[in-house]
């Protein structure tokens, strides 16, 4: 969530929540380790600044600069979630 509370435009919006880990606790421990799992990741272009600090701080690298910009024609196209955003 890096990239949420870096970006100074408060275009990313990002949903996530705990799941039970299935890796075995380490040492034997009796409480049960969760994990977040990412149910939706937004990102509204209408507000972006492009200035490039979520891709900067993105620890595991699934933000980055894409050589043409997005073409879209209204404001309903320039929020783009998980699918639009994985080229899917």
């Amino acid at each position: 969530m890096l990239c949420v509370r870096e970006c100074p435009a408060w275009c990313i919006s990002l949903l996530a929540q705990q799941q039970p880990d299935p890796a075995p606790a380490v040492g034997g421990g009796r409480k049960e380790r969760t994990r977040n799992v990412l149910v939706s990741f937004e990102v509204d272009y209408g507000l972006c600044m492009y200035c490039g600090i979520c891709v900067d701080v993105c620890p595991t690298d699934c933000l980055s600069w894409a050589a043409e910009p997005t073409q879209v024609g209204g404001r309903a196209e320039l929020v783009h979630g998980l699918p639009e955003l994985a080229g899917d």
